[in-house]
């Protein structure tokens, strides 16, 4: 009998507090998702809310650099971010060489006055024993060399002005395009990869500028500068010192990269596992012990999840193509004065050996080191930047 009166109350409770919950839900507005509510939606609703100043000014200073070797496009970032970035791809590679050949045609001049210094100095240095007096000869000879070796030291410095500028610019796009990203990653449940992510991202990428700026480039230049002086003389060699500091600016270069990958994956997989086991839980107890609306939410939560990522990920690709950009002309531009000593040495080689020659066949070795240098920079900042996205794609199928 008691038992049968349990049931009762136990009933009667249930049906009071479902009727209470319906009551009071009459006058909850419930915003579920519509159909037409696509990812997409939510993506261009974000995008035209979200401030993207600081990464188009960047893009603006691209376009009006490179205006004449870019594909046509509208220079409003936005307006880029929406374009087909597969046509941009191909049309950018076609402006990447007409730059090349460009930069090659520029330096000609260069590799002219390259050319006529150096025959010059060979004839000084074959007639010298036609003149009575040689120390009129030998000055002459030292002159010229020494004109032609400033010429080329300072052709140096400007490839390291080159690099020097555009670490700094790709450091500081990262720094303003990483922001935006991790709202994105952040609104779509990456919490703990934004925690840990941000701080070290950052670290990561001034150490790397600051490493390149002050310590690998002055060794390559030391290098190259101790290599052109042991030319100079036949007693007195500094080709030792000058591979040593080049060593050391390579092996150090190579082992910050190889710890700046191994931690930036590292915590990227991890961060993106726990992220995902986080948000697939908060789902999995919202959907199933939230009445009436619990179902409703998550399925809005996927969607306005789905819309994040997807803007993340467009958003990414159009800082990777900028990062490109920013890169990439610069490393044409060492490339193309490594390529003119190279040539140059090449065609005055058949006028004898002396310090002239082996002063262009140390300097095109020294640009090309440069090149390396600018290049594995780049490639830093590249793969970070293709982690801190995937990262979140990862999280996203953890769920």
């Amino acid at each position: 009998m008691l038992k049968k009166r349990e049931k009762a109350f136990f009933g009667k409770l249930l049906l009071s507090v479902f009727a209470a919950l319906c009551v009071l839900l009459q006058g909850v507005p419930v915003f579920a998702v519509q159909p037409e509510d696509t990812p997409q939606k939510w993506s261009d609703t974000q995008l035209n809310k979200i401030d993207t100043g600081q990464i188009e000014t960047y893009w603006n200073k691209v376009v009006n650099d490179y205006h004449g070797f870019l594909p046509e496009s509208d220079p409003d970032f936005k307006s880029f971010i929406r374009s087909n970035k597969q046509g941009f791809v191909n049309k950018l590679f076609d402006g990447l060489l007409h730059f090349f050949l460009n930069e090659l045609l520029v330096n000609s001049k260069l590799l002219g006055t390259l050319i006529l210094l150096s025959i010059f100095s060979t004839l000084l240095q074959a007639i010298q024993s036609a003149f009575e007096n040689k120390t009129v000869s030998k000055v002459a000879y030292m002159v010229v060399t020494l004109v032609l070796l400033i010429l080329l030291l300072n052709s140096f410095k400007v490839a390291i002005g080159y690099i020097t500028g555009t670490v700094s610019a790709m450091s500081q796009f990262l720094i303003a395009l990483i922001p935006l990203i991790f709202a994105l990653t952040a609104a779509a449940g990456g919490a703990a990869t934004v925690t840990l992510f941000h701080p070290l991202i950052i670290f990561l990428v001034n150490a790397a500028g600051w490493l390149v700026s002050k310590f690998v480039l002055p060794l390559l230049f030391m290098s190259a500068l101790l290599g052109i002086v042991s030319t100079l003389s036949d007693h007195y060699k500094l080709t030792k010192l000058g591979d040593f500091m080049k060593n050391v600016a390579v092996f150090t270069l190579a082992a910050f990269f190889a710890v700046f990958l191994g931690v930036m994956s590292v915590q990227g997989a991890a961060t993106a596992i726990s992220d995902g086991l986080m948000v697939k839980s908060a789902k999995f107890f919202t959907g199933n012990f939230i009445p009436v609306v619990g179902r409703m939410f998550t399925e809005a939560a996927d969607t306005v999840i789905g819309a994040s990522v997807l803007l993340k990920n467009t958003i990414g690709i159009a800082g990777l193509l900028i990062l490109f950009c920013i890169t990439v002309f610069p490393l044409l531009k060492v490339l193309s004065l490594a390529f003119i000593y190279n040539v140059a040495a090449a065609v005055l080689q058949p006028l004898g050996g002396g310090p002239v020659i082996d002063c262009l066949g140390i300097m095109a070795k020294s640009m090309l080191y440069l090149f390396s240098a600018l290049a594995i920079v780049s490639l830093m900042f590249f793969l970070a930047l293709t982690i801190i996205i995937t990262s979140g794609n990862l999280s996203l199928m953890v769920r």
